[in-house]
């Protein structure tokens, strides 16, 4: 779980990735907060919105309808393949939806069938309505394909998630289609791929204003920072720096070697590591919490800290290196 992105950090995430994007009015400020709680985040949802043209969609998610107030969802993704964010919070996207689908994204584990609807998933979930008809005939253009996986992609990379923190909207709540002609596992695979490279850097920017409402039925359900490349490369093995002495008792704990990270390892320092990570958002841990004897738990919420400062592939393994260890500044338990 995650605290949410601020505007700033979601505008600078989705530009970061390569993608163009236009700021529709007051979006920065436009949230549904006071109907119930915002975070903590865990993962994304991908719609379609059951209407075509550009102009009227995104009007229609700003806006809402007169049944279900927007914002309908966070950021629209058109045909050309460039988003228009629409709102910065609470957003009427995602309903009530299956808990067991939603600590399985917090787990980044398999999804199950989703069949229960008990658990409020606007409160968790980022959500992304891409312009379609949803009636499985109208075309899903490459450019759009890529800019979904660019903006989930994004999304997942400011907070150190993996590709499994993405889901359809079908996947979540019973009886939902969207995004027809989406095979998610075939578009998670497209995001582990981005994820395992650096991101692109942005591009030219953009403005939108005055969009209109549109008149189709959309597929919302009513309430009731990125990182950047690495300094150098993630490993157990990095060269120490050289370093002024340290004073007896540092604030924080030195590093311990990637080897000290091992099953059966169990120490003081491993707790304390994932008391870090919990604060930083980098959290895989159930219902007990990160405890002093090293497991997949701790792997997991590690590997996120390291895909938040940037890094990839075997460097975001979830063994602590150099780098990331500093960066995360554990807590010496002996410093006064």
């Amino acid at each position: 779980m995650a605290v949410p992105l601020t505007g700033s950090q979601l505008l600078a995430a989705l530009r970061g990735e390569g993608l163009t994007v236009h700021e529709v009015r007051d979006w920065r400020r436009h949230n549904r907060n006071t109907k119930g709680p915002w975070g903590p985040v865990n993962g994304v949802v991908v719609h379609h919105t059951a209407t075509e043209g550009t102009d009227g969609s995104v009007g229609l998610c700003y806006d809402g309808r007169p049944d279900l107030p927007g914002p309908l969802c966070h950021g629209v993704i058109d045909k050309n393949g460039e988003v228009h964010l629409v709102g910065n919070g609470r957003a009427n996207h995602a309903g009530l939806g299956d808990r067991d689908v939603l600590q399985a994204v917090i787990d980044e584990e398999v999804l199950p069938k989703d069949r229960t609807a008990d658990t409020d998933g606007n409160r968790h979930f980022y959500g992304f309505e891409c312009i379609n008809l949803g009636d499985g005939v109208d075309p899903w253009p490459e450019a759009q394909l890529l800019a979904i996986e660019k903006a989930t992609a994004a999304i997942c990379r400011a907070h150190g998630w993996g590709e499994r923190s993405v889901i359809g909207h079908k996947e979540w709540q019973p009886g939902k289609i969207d995004p027809r002609g989406i095979v998610m596992d075939g578009l998670r695979q497209r995001i582990r791929e981005r994820l395992d490279r650096p991101a692109e850097g942005p591009v030219a920017t953009g403005t939108r204003s005055g969009s209109t409402a549109g008149t189709g039925s959309g597929s919302g359900s009513a309430d009731g920072a990125g990182g950047g490349a690495p300094v150098s490369q993630e490993s157990p093995e990095s060269p120490e720096s050289p370093v002024p002495p340290m004073p007896q008792h540092p604030p924080y704990e030195p590093f311990p070697g990637g080897e000290f990270f091992r099953p059966g390892a169990r120490g003081p320092v491993i707790e304390a590591m994932g008391r870090r990570l919990v604060a930083e958002g980098c959290d895989h841990y159930r219902h007990s919490g990160p405890g002093p004897e090293w497991n997949e738990a701790h792997r997991k919420s590690y590997a996120s800290w390291q895909r938040r400062l940037g890094f990839h592939g075997k460097d975001a393994d979830g063994v602590p290196g150099r780098v990331t260890w500093d960066r995360l500044q554990v807590p010496n338990s002996r410093s006064s």
